[in-house]
């Protein structure tokens, strides 16, 4: 059997649609406020935590470049709430999403590095993969006394040689 490898495609919001949002202000709806001092984009991600009584939670990730290649052979993902992602510095990072935690399934994009995402519920997907340096993300999830993480080994490896 061959070695599958994943090649990276651009992040944009048709192509992720049915894994979540990009969270980009470019494209996104904005106004003025504090007396046109500053511009609010507005409503950037479906942010969906309280099922089962759970409760948004705020929290910074600092994430770690990992030596290539990178072996992918479990999936994550979270069945009781969304989570987000936003890179709080301009940082290229990669995203890997899967209907299902099978090889077939695996789909890599490639961040800007100025979005961010938001996996809806239920979605399998990667931990963060940063790629060239330390960096770190303003991170919005579900705190709640119910398990909301599952993982899940796939059915063989892939691999990331380069971002």
């Amino acid at each position: 059997m061959s070695r599958v490898e994943l090649l990276p495609q651009p992040l944009d919001k048709t192509t992720f649609a049915c894994y979540g949002d990009v969270i980009e202000t470019a494209g996104g709806e904005s106004f003025s406020i504090n007396q046109g001092y500053a511009e609010r984009f507005h409503d950037l991600a479906a942010i969906d935590v309280t099922t089962g009584g759970g409760r948004p939670t705020l929290s910074i990730f600092h994430a770690r470049p990992r030596p290539l290649p990178i072996e992918i052979g479990f999936m994550e993902r979270h069945p009781l709430g969304s989570q987000a992602f936003m890179p709080l510095e301009p940082a290229p990072f990669l995203v890997l999403v899967a209907r299902e935690p099978e090889i077939e399934s695996l789909q890599l994009f490639l961040s800007n590095g100025r979005q961010g995402v938001n996996y809806h519920r239920g979605v399998w997907h990667y931990p963060l993969l940063v790629l060239n340096k330390e960096s770190d993300f303003l991170v919005i999830d579900r705190s709640g006394a119910d398990c909301n993480f599952e993982e899940r080994r796939l059915n063989r490896s892939a691999w990331i040689a380069h971002g």
